[in-house]
């Protein structure tokens, strides 16, 4: 759904139930409404329970939740429109609808305790997170949903850590940093220098840095320091105070002048080298740099609320110019990050801490707890392209967050709980996780310091989130750890250099989203040294030949975001030679959404893999469990590891197909169908040169282009069709002043298509090149040749009925479905890959009659629609049923061919077996 789609959703769901709500009669159908139609669930029932069982303090299964969310561990309590739901209730032992709640989430196993409570009584929604130390809600009127629906993501993503403001948050920081930086930038003498953008970026860290640290408490309690000092100044000396704070910050106090008791004294010494160059540019100040820097920024704006994971990707694009002149802020989500850490080591983590957590033998689950949080901090990441460090950042917050698990846990286990509280623990910092066991490597030099400093914004934040639990106070200051994160060109980099192989343990992120049609110059160098000699790969594939070359003989695992274009089509035979991992879980072609203003939709696979095989493999599908599977081959299907090289010729014995006949015209061989009628109206002899012309989108949408088809036409009969001489003038002048040499020579012929594959005489098979992958079947048809095709599609001539069953069943579409090419995500159909690889089956002559039989079938059902496209016959929301059933047919007709069992054959085993034909056909072929 897209946030319109959304908004109007919510708002529809708030004027349904506005002023209505019974909690025995309309409990289930409000929720099932808020996640079917506000969040847009699927199959709402399956993801949901209603009145589940729980043990009541006798023991006995007397109580029932309202509702509860398995999946994100939900736990609901419903109340009539009206009830107070701060007062304690009539009926239920006098205890308050979330007193209740906690009672049944008491009763629940461990693994099924809630992470959240909500509350409601249909007017007002409360939420608990039930991951800090004292829960208090967050309170929204039914009236709030409209505007904010997507605070309510925790209920079907189980990687919401906390209620999604922190983004709004974020994104809200980053608007300001664009206001500092076009402010200050304006004072630059000369604000097109290099040195002084450099110096403008730093200064803009620096200032973040500052305010977060005073609304995070970190430079004093009173939550002012920052505002305070830099208030006191007349504009004219903001500048020298901002100096001399800058050098304060960078001063051990050991190291100052025991003497000095201005307002720069009770600063704390920073550390870290974030405030080291005293010979940054910094210009005067202006009144509306103060206004920004102090009123709009530092009063009524908590920065202490933002998400380090997502503002420091805010925040590096804010200030980073290209982003800037497209107007977009850009961020991966948190979603997308946990798509990859989840699965490669957060899981696992978690499953671990879970298991000792629910050992009842104290001494037992000490040691082990204690022996976990030594695990935890021995743990070393990697991201070769970290940009401003997201991967690297949420997953530190996510380690640091299973370790105040832990931390929580072990002083349970040292001094037990009173009423739920935990009681003071020893004085001393009980955290072992640091940002320095984190690695990255990025070009961009500013993207590094922001790196560096959203990894110390999260270090504090976990910090207070362990002061929380311990009761106690926890210096930050001075900065006593940093992450290793190297500016340079990961491709040239030697990764052995930054950490050798045998320390670390994890490799994860997205490295560029570059098409070799969009490299730069210097990519290509970098790619040929990479891949000697070898063209049209994607950028991304150099990071998996540097991983692949770089984990040979460890134990490190690898996970990456990549185009899905490296596991289709002819790609994957270029690629995946180089490469010899093992695939231990993917995710199959899903969208990234990887923007916050301005979404880019690229369609992308998430591929784990390791020198090594995991003792269990998955497979993800978007919005799916996982799947386990036997094995997981390049194209991310659980099948053997064959490669589909391109081929020439077919595979098997079975008639040629080619491409459709190619204009290379500038369009001056074509004539559109609302210029038809003038054309033949001024140049009557010309309609004896006029044919109809389909190309995929003609093919599939019924409708009409044509052509000037003159081929063997007389000279003299040309010369009596004056538009038809200005066209061809048109084409031959458009073909000699083509940059490709192979187009210019066709400026001899000019009356002709540049390359001609039209059958003469006899019918041939149409198949699209591109179609979209809503469809279960690609839509083909016979055709005369009297009908002209452009190259947009391919061609079968000299097939009959039984190619075109066995072309459009289920087999042939689950075959072209693992190993063809996508645009986007629909099906690029391509001859040399899908239909030359193809391994066809050796059917009886009666099995070839039956075949035979269901594809006229099909042809037949289709008669029955003249007025429908094959767009709207081939939808599967408009399928008619005569159609389905013709094509069930002859899908059943062509799996016996092949020996596969109608009844136990899923399309993946149906792609298995194909894919062990193929290899045999191939090696007998030689």
């Amino acid at each position: 759904m897209t946030d319109a789609e959304r908004r109007e959703a919510a708002r529809q769901f708030y004027n349904k139930w506005v002023g209505r709500g019974k909690e025995d009669e309309d409990d289930r159908s409000y929720w099932i409404d808020f996640l079917q139609d506000v969040m847009g669930v699927d199959h709402v029932t399956d993801r949901i329970e209603f009145q589940k069982k729980v043990l009541n303090d006798k023991g006995s299964l007397s109580n029932r939740i309202d509702a509860y969310i398995p999946e994100t561990r939900v736990l609901i309590e419903q109340k009539s429109l009206g009830i107070d739901l701060s007062k304690p209730q009539p009926g239920h032992n006098n205890k308050t609808p979330y007193e209740q709640a906690k009672e049944y989430d008491n009763a629940l196993p461990v693994s099924e305790k809630a992470k959240w409570i909500i509350i409601s009584n249909f007017a007002e929604i409360w939420v608990y997170d039930m991951d800090t130390r004292v829960p208090e809600p967050t309170k929204f009127m039914l009236g709030d949903i409209p505007a904010k629906y997507c605070l309510f993501e925790f209920l079907t993503n189980k990687n919401e850590k906390k209620i999604s403001q922190e983004i709004e948050v974020s994104v809200k920081a980053g608007e300001f940093v664009g206001l500092i930086y076009d402010a200050l930038l304006k004072e630059y003498k000369n604000p097109e220098n290099e040195e002084s953008l450099k110096s403008l970026n730093m200064l803009c860290v620096r200032l973040v840095f500052c305010l977060y640290a005073e609304d995070a408490h970190i430079f004093g309690e009173n939550g002012h320091m920052f505002h305070d000092y830099m208030e006191q100044f007349e504009i004219k000396d903001m500048r020298k105070g901002l100096i001399e704070l800058f050098k304060v910050l960078d001063t051990p106090e050991d190291k100052r002048d025991p003497y000095d008791t201005s307002m720069l004294s009770e600063f704390p010494y920073v550390n870290g080298g974030l405030f080291a160059d005293e010979n940054i540019e910094i210009p005067n100040f202006t009144e509306e740099i103060k206004d920004i820097l102090l009123a709009k920024a530092s009063e009524g704006f908590d920065w202490s609320m933002i998400s380090p994971t997502i503002f420091g990707a805010v925040f590096e694009s804010t200030l980073n110019p290209e982003t800037r002149r497209s107007g977009g802020m850009h961020y991966t989500s948190i979603e997308n990050i946990h798509k990859v850490i989840d699965p490669l080591f957060m899981d696992e983590l978690s499953k671990e801490f879970e298991e000792i957590d629910a050992i009842q033998v104290v001494k037992t689950k000490k040691q082990k707890l204690q022996s976990f949080q030594d695990k935890l901090a021995s743990l070393k990441w990697m991201d070769p392209a970290c940009g401003s460090g997201n991967f690297l950042t949420e997953t530190y917050l996510s380690v640091r967050r299973l370790e105040n698990k832990l931390i929580r846990s072990l002083l349970n286990c040292e001094k037990g709980s009173v009423d739920g509280q935990l009681v003071m623990g020893a004085a001393i910092n009980p955290v072992k996780v640091g940002i320095d066991q984190f690695y990255g490597i990025e070009i961009n030099d500013f993207a590094v310091t922001v790196a560096k400093t959203a990894l110390w914004i999260a270090e504090s934040q976990m910090l207070k989130e362990t002061e929380d639990i311990m009761l106690m106070h926890i210096d930050f200051l001075p900065l006593k750890t940093n992450a290793f994160i190297v500016e340079g060109n990961a491709l040239l980099i030697e990764w052995e250099k930054i950490i050798p192989a045998s320390q670390l343990d994890y490799i994860m992120g997205n490295p560029p989203f570059v098409g070799f049609t969009f490299m730069t110059d210097a990519q290509k160098k970098d790619m040929e040294l990479i891949f000697p000699g070898v063209k049209n790969l994607d950028f991304v594939c150099a990071w998996y030949k540097k991983a692949n070359d770089y984990i040979k003989g460890t134990k490190i695992e690898v996970g990456f975001v990549s185009t899905n274009s490296i596991t289709q089509g002819e790609t994957v035979a270029r690629f995946w030679e180089f490469l010899d991992f093992k695939i231990n879980f993917a995710y199959q072609t899903f969208i990234w959404n990887s923007e916050a203003n301005d979404k880019a939709h690229v369609h992308c696979v998430i591929i784990g893999f390791a020198d090594f095989n995991r003792t269990e493999k998955f497979i993800i599908q978007e919005n799916s469990i996982p799947v386990k599977v036997g094995n997981i081959n390049p194209y991310l299907m659980d099948a053997p590891n064959v490669v589909v090289k391109s081929r020439n010729k077919p595979l098997c014995n079975v008639p040629k197909m080619v491409y459709g006949n190619k204009p290379a015209d500038g369009g001056y061989l074509i004539i559109e169908d609302e210029d038809y009628a003038s054309f033949i109206t001024k140049d009557p002899n010309s309609k004896q040169f006029i044919r109809p012309l389909l190309g995929a989108v003609e093919f599939l949408h019924n409708k009409k282009r044509w052509c000037l088809w003159l081929k063997g036409a007389s000279p003299s009969e040309l010369k009596k069709c004056p538009l038809i001489m200005e066209r061809i003038a048109k084409c031959k002048e458009n073909r000699e002043n083509s940059k490709a040499a192979g187009i210019r020579k066709f400026a001899a012929t000019p009356t002709l298509f540049a390359q001609i594959t039209q059958p003469e005489g006899k019918d041939y098979i149409l198949i699209p090149r591109v179609s979209s992958e809503r469809r279960r079947y690609v839509p083909m048809a016979f055709l005369t040749s009297e009908t002209i095709v452009s190259d947009a599609v391919q061609i079968v001539p000299d097939a009959d009925l039984y190619e075109f069953g066995v072309l459009i069943s289920n087999v042939h579409m689950a075959w072209m479905r693992s190993v063809c090419g996508r645009l986007k995500s629909d099906y690029r159909y391509s001859k040399d890959v899908v239909y030359n690889n193809f391994p066809w089956p050796t059917p009886t002559e009666e099995q070839r009659q039956k075949i035979e039989l269901t594809a006229q079938g099909i042809l037949e059902a289709r008669e029955k629609y003249p007025q429908s496209s094959l767009a709207d016959l081939y939808d599967p929301l408009t399928m008619p049923p005569e159609l389905q059933k013709a094509h069930i047919a002859n899908d059943k007709a062509v799996m016996k061919a092949y020996g596969f069992s109608i009844k136990d054959t899923a399309e993946s085993d149906c792609v298995e077996a194909l894919m062990k034909l193929y290899q045999k056909l191939s090696e007998e072929k030689g």
